[in-house]
């Protein structure tokens, strides 16, 4: 007994002592599903940003504006481009070979990114890229070292270069903005804030009903358990 005890202890905390030492380099975002401007806002920007390199293959345009209630007008007006109709898949028009050639590797589909990768991860690496000129693209990633990919939201961040590799107190990397971009650095965060927040979407899109429907799935177990409860006193009865 005292065997299976101590078993069960190490698998339920070995998930905590693994994901405090994977969190240690990275920052808490806020995910928030039910927040329909931040994910329309984060659309906009993925469909801009990323949808050029990386693809969202197991989306379709029209599934994703009728989540987001998005018009369809606004969806052709806005998030689409290079002819794609409501019903197609979100797919980049960049061939593989071409990717390959540039970047040296395919970038990988980002429908599931935010379920192989926390939404922590993905908001501090979007937030973590810094001028290095040794690299074939000019930039790198402290959070993925030599990373193929470049800033592509350079524009909005600016050009900021990487002074410390550990901070003094939290261990996390400090960076010095040499270049200011169009937004300032709240405002940045809170961009990506959004596209993070859109990506988690993307992995999991029924997520708040299944939340739902486990609510409604709780209340009819409870009300089993009253049930079985009261069932099992009167068979008492009659045996005693």
């Amino acid at each position: 007994m005292k065997r299976l005890i101590a078993f069960l202890f190490l698998v339920t905390s070995a998930p905590w002592c693994m994901g405090a030492s994977e969190n240690a380099l990275v920052d808490s975002v806020y995910i928030n599903l039910s927040d329909n401007a931040s994910l329309q806002r984060g659309a906009r920007l993925f469909v801009n940003y990323c949808l050029s390199c990386h693809s969202a293959a197991y989306m379709r345009y029209r599934r994703m504006a009728k989540d987001l209630d998005i018009s369809e007008e606004l969806l052709k007006e806005n998030l689409m481009f290079a002819g794609d109709k409501p019903g197609d898949l979100m797919k980049t028009t960049m061939p593989a070979g071409y990717a390959k050639d540039w970047f040296g590797v395919v970038p990988p589909d980002l429908t599931l990114i935010a379920r192989v990768r926390e939404p922590d991860w993905i908001y501090t690496y979007l937030r973590s890229f810094y001028l290095d000129e040794g690299s074939p693209s000019g930039w790198n990633n402290s959070l993925f070292k030599n990373v193929a990919m470049p800033h592509v939201l350079y524009g909005l961040q600016g050009n900021q270069r990487l002074i410390s590799k550990s901070g003094e107190d939290d261990g996390k990397p400090v960076f010095r903005l040499e270049k200011p971009g169009t937004l300032t650095p709240q405002e940045y965060d809170d961009v990506i804030r959004d596209l993070t927040n859109f990506l988690v979407y993307l992995g999991e899109p029924v997520k708040l009903d299944r939340y739902l429907i486990g609510v409604f799935v709780m209340m009819f177990l409870g009300g089993l358990l009253v049930l079985s409860y009261l069932l099992k006193k009167e068979f008492w009865k009659v045996l005693h």
